[in-house]
């Protein structure tokens, strides 16, 4: 029971970022790139401020390893710098699919730094369900600048380093919602420097004109990526290994397609069926076969003292 409940906090996690991906397409159609990522940082903390407050949870762990909180800089602050960032020099479709070297990255990461043991069904799996998520997200005539290229593989880098390190270091922590908190409070003090040079150099930081859907968008987009999406990936990932962990990312193209196709009208042809079949197959055969050897670590204290459930 207690595997499956990390199963479907990753995938629920998998599926707040996907979707969360499809309302910021809304949302960045007005607002500035940095600017929208602030915003996001700021309404996903509010939130998660006021359910704690709420429960009566402390906002500091003095357990927790300081430097948790600090990965918050690394991601999502300078990771989806970057990404957006090279998000100007490349296409959309270019962006996605680099970033599906993150599991690659993380299975490698999580082997050298965590010694974590990575069997031949994860070995062979792993690249069936890179090659089915090429097939839901590939489109034609995608390209880009090496700049661009550059700066998203760093972001995607970012991201993998975070997560490895975020695993080592997440049990020493009682609280789940308290380290979402810290690494976001990180992130947005991150952004807001970041902006604040970016005004300082005369960039375009500050919206023309924001309709009532684009704020509503702004504030959803950033309460469901950032404090529902990491609040339930930290709390799948103390519990099983990294490298399993990543296997949710190959789940968030299915969900952002899926959310197109439901919210924006947008329609899958043939190919993109084969690879959510092909990914979703993989993908369940990896967890099957990893469950029974994932560690449990020192169990994360109930809602009434950890924080949001």
């Amino acid at each position: 029971m207690s595997s499956r409940r990390n199963v479907l906090a990753l995938a629920l996690a998998a599926a707040c970022w996907g979707f969360g991906t499809v309302v910021s397409k809304r949302a960045v159609a007005e607002i500035p790139p940095l600017t929208l990522l602030a915003t996001q940082l700021g309404s996903s903390l509010v939130l998660l401020s006021i359910l704690m407050r709420l429960r009566g949870v402390p906002f500091h762990d003095p357990s927790a390893s300081p430097i948790l909180g600090r990965l918050g800089v690394l991601n999502p602050g300078l990771a989806y710098a970057l990404s957006l960032l090279g998000l100007v020099y490349i296409t959309a479709s270019l962006s996605v699919m680099l970033w599906t070297l993150e599991p690659l990255l993380i299975l490698l990461l999580a082997a050298w730094f965590l010694h974590e043991r990575v069997g031949k069904s994860l070995v062979v799996l792993t690249p069936v369900a890179l090659a089915g998520m090429v097939l839901v997200i590939y489109q034609p005539g995608s390209t880009g600048t090496p700049l661009g290229v550059a700066l998203t593989v760093a972001g995607v880098a970012c991201c993998a380093v975070y997560t490895v390190i975020t695993r080592r270091l997440i049990s020493s922590s009682d609280s789940t919602a308290q380290v979402v908190v810290s690494q976001q409070a990180h992130a947005l003090a991150f952004a807001f420097v970041v902006v604040v040079a970016l005004w300082a150099l005369g960039g375009a930081i500050r919206p023309e004109t924001v309709s009532p859907a684009g704020w509503a968008s702004a504030i959803g987009s950033g309460v469901l990526y950032y404090a529902v999406a990491y609040w339930l990936y930290l709390s799948g990932l103390r519990h099983v290994p990294a490298s399993i962990a990543a296997v949710s990312f190959y789940l968030i193209p299915i969900f952002g397609v899926a959310g197109g196709f439901l919210f924006l009208g947008e329609r899958l042809d043939a190919t993109q069926w084969v690879g959510i079949a092909v990914v979703l197959v993989a993908s369940a055969i990896i967890v099957l076969r990893a469950s029974p050897r994932s560690p449990e670590p020192r169990a994360e204290v109930m809602p009434h003292a950890a924080g949001p459930a």
